[in-house]
């Protein structure tokens, strides 16, 4: 799953002052969507929080302590696996609810129905899932709705409740306040899991290691491939440039917090496509941004307008 809730809804919204890397897509539409031409080298860095840009040392850091964990504390493994929660011990389903949770609290589901009365918006949304589902992988669609349903449903219920309740109260507070208290969260929430994922396995992630940290490049290369055909296919059918280049980061890009949750829930903690989902988020954001400046030169190249 590859987009936010409110990015489908809005596809814009990337906010440069709070920053995450699910939301990198967007980034090219916030300000200078509709002008292809670039600030500055180092303006879409810029444009992340510092948590953001130093993401990938944030998750070697709980990769590190996890893998410390599991194999010089007694008794780490056994205590990480005790109790279950929809097959999945209950610290990293925990940790799998709060990373959800902040995320799903920023959408404006109170103007959803005033975006799907707009026919662009179905024509963008069809042609998003079919990209998508032609780069998905095979699995049991029973299994994944089971987890979506847990770990999508429970926090996105949770989100809408506190949102409307809040709001009532006072939508500024919600806003100004509330949901910058909560942002710093999802990255806890994701940094935690993968720490507990690591430290759960032990002694056997030290032998998986090479494996794992091997699927960066087939992953690079699906972001390019991805991308490009994307793109590709968006030019050909006459999309102007901003929408080109939200669907193209929409069907490159990766929900990595729904990733692992699924993940694990549909594959196990020790197995060793939860380890891998991990090293999404190591090299999501590089490549995104460089796809930011690689769609850039081609829409200054191609005079390419919305």
């Amino acid at each position: 799953m590859h987009q936010s809730p409110e990015e489908a809804a809005n596809q814009s919204s990337f906010d440069p002052e709070k920053g995450s890397s699910s939301n990198l897509p967007t980034a090219i539409e916030s300000g200078q969507a509709s002008n292809p031409k670039p600030r500055g080298k180092e303006s879409v860095y810029k444009g992340l929080g510092w948590l953001d840009r130093l993401l990938a040392l944030w998750i070697l850091l709980a990769i590190i302590i996890g893998i410390l964990i599991g194999n010089y504390v007694d008794g780490a493994e056994a205590a990480l696996q005790k109790g279950k929660f929809v097959q999945v011990s209950v610290p990293i389903a925990v940790g799998l609810l709060v990373m959800m949770y902040p995320i799903l609290c920023k959408v404006q589901y109170e103007t959803l129905h005033l975006v799907f009365q707009k026919r662009a918006i179905w024509i963008q949304l069809g042609f998003s899932i079919l990209m998508n589902w032609i780069a998905c992988a095979k699995v049991e669609y029973s299994v994944v709705a089971t987890s979506v349903g847990v770990f999508l449903g429970i926090p996105l219920g949770a989100a809408i409740v506190t949102r409307f309740a809040i709001r009532a109260l006072s939508a500024r507070w919600y806003q100004d306040v509330f949901l910058k208290w909560i942002a710093p969260w999802s990255l806890i929430g994701l940094l935690y899991t993968i720490l507990v994922l690591f430290a759960s396995q032990g002694r056997n992630v030290v032998h998986q290691i090479v494996s794992v940290v091997r699927v960066a490049a087939p992953l690079i290369v699906y972001f390019f491939a991805i991308f490009s055909f994307t793109l590709f296919v968006t030019h050909k059918l006459g999309f102007g440039y901003k929408l080109a280049a939200t669907q193209s980061f929409t069907a490159a890009s990766n929900n990595f917090e729904l990733a692992i949750a699924i993940a694990v829930a549909t594959y196990g903690p020790n197995s060793d496509q939860a380890l891998a989902t991990t090293v999404g988020p190591l090299v999501e954001v590089p490549v995104l941004l460089a796809l930011v400046y690689l769609v850039k030169s081609v829409a200054r190249q191609r005079e390419w307008k919305d």
